[in-house]
């Protein structure tokens, strides 16, 4: 049996979720909560699989309690249960490990699937949310390679062509035979650019010139 949570500050809303949970043989709601502070309480006491948990409660919220179930119970599998999925309660949410994130206006069928992919270590997310998601991908990437590429303009010519040999994994001495410089000079070089950079060592400077395309 798979053991849930139900988080709601809303009595209806965590009945209606609980009828259509235990609709399914495999799954056993074994504890509800009005608000945040509870449900962290709830889920410890209770042991809990997998949590369904509302953004909006009193004391502490959705959000705060995915950041203390992470710290205090790591085995747990929280799903964010919202009526609506702004950005920063998505991107809040996937950061701090959430295994899902369904809409309230889900199908009962989708809030089951939801719970079972969060128990056996997938991740859920409705339609709408993985549409959210999507669409803030190209403008965090784009964000990212223009931020690595202004900070790669700062390089001299020559400081570019040894980073890319170093983003290739030479070392200094095959750099220095490369461009026919002795091993020390390429050290130099090498330690000049990563602190133009601000990087503090080889690998965070090839990630950026990775990030810069």
């Amino acid at each position: 049996m798979i053991r849930v949570l139900v988080a709601d500050d809303e009595p209806l809303i965590t009945a209606g979720i609980r009828t259509v949970l235990e609709s399914a043989a495999d799954i056993e709601v074994v504890a509800q909560a009005e608000n945040g502070r509870a449900a962290v309480d709830e889920a410890i006491r209770h042991r809990a699989d997998v949590a369904l948990i509302d953004v909006t409660m009193p004391v502490l919220d959705g959000l705060g309690a995915l950041e203390e179930l992470r710290r205090k119970v790591p085995t747990l599998r929280t799903v964010i249960l919202t009526s609506f999925g702004t950005e920063p309660n998505v991107l809040r949410a996937l950061q701090n490990g959430a295994a899902g994130f369904v809409l309230k206006n889900c199908t009962p069928d989708e809030l089951i699937r939801a719970v079972r992919a969060a128990h056996g270590g997938d991740a859920y997310l409705s339609p709408p949310v993985t549409r959210l998601v999507l669409g803030m991908v190209t403008p965090v990437e784009a964000r990212r390679r223009r931020e690595a590429a202004g900070r790669l303009a700062a390089l001299t010519p020559r400081e570019s062509e040894v980073l890319h040999l170093v983003a290739e994994g030479m070392s200094n001495a095959e750099i220095g035979r490369r461009l026919r410089m002795t091993e020390t000079t390429i050290k130099t070089y090498v330690s000049r650019i990563l602190t133009k950079l601000g990087c503090s060592n080889r690998v965070q400077a090839a990630l950026l010139v990775r990030d810069a395309g």
